[in-house]
């Protein structure tokens, strides 16, 4: 079973950046497709980025797209999501997923 750990979130101010991992365990790193979202208080998990199995092909929400960018490293077994400019409404717990999985969460706090 796909075990997924969140690192690297924090509390940053309103423009700057902030690289978030996610450490997979229990499966072939190489047979799983990723997924980024995030989740504020009272709404829904927000999809943010995903990456295929082989990392050439990505894809992004509207609302990060040009600011965040998801890799990853079969080397590491880690995917990685880049956030750069952020805003003060990005404050979220972020979640990392795949297989069906969720990881825990890692808390981004954005001061305006």
């Amino acid at each position: 079973q796909v075990q997924l750990v969140e690192s690297g979130g924090g509390l940053v101010q309103a423009g700057d950046s902030l690289r978030l991992s996610c450490a997979a365990s229990g499966h072939t790193f190489s047979d799983l497709a990723f997924n980024w979202y995030r989740q504020t208080p009272g709404k829904a998990r927000e999809f943010l980025a995903a990456i295929t199995r082989s990392g050439d092909s990505t894809l992004y929400a509207d609302s990060v797209k040009g600011r965040f960018t998801i890799s990853r490293d079969n080397a590491k077994n880690t995917v990685y999501l880049q956030m750069n400019d952020l805003k003060a409404e990005e404050t979220a717990i972020y979640y990392c997923n795949a297989a069906g999985t969720w990881g825990q969460g890692t808390r981004v706090t954005v001061s305006s």
